[in-house]
């Protein structure tokens, strides 16, 4: 059954999408969760996206 859904309650559209989107989200989290590759820590992951993000700022800001 497609049921819909309250628009102020849930984002999706209906149950169905609901549900696949919950399968879909669950596997990515196991699939992170049984990564065998070393955690990066906090700090370095954020140092990491803030490198990123300044690259792409200064590249936005060069001449054309």
């Amino acid at each position: 059954m497609n049921t819909r859904l309250d628009p102020l309650i849930s984002e999706f559209e209906t149950d169905e999408q609901a549900t696949s989107y919950d399968r879909w989200l669950r596997a990515q989290v196991q699939a992170a969760l049984d990564d065998p590759r070393p955690s990066v820590p906090h700090d370095e992951a954020m140092a990491r996206v803030r490198a990123t993000i300044e690259a792409a700022r200064r590249k936005q800001q060069k001449p054309a």
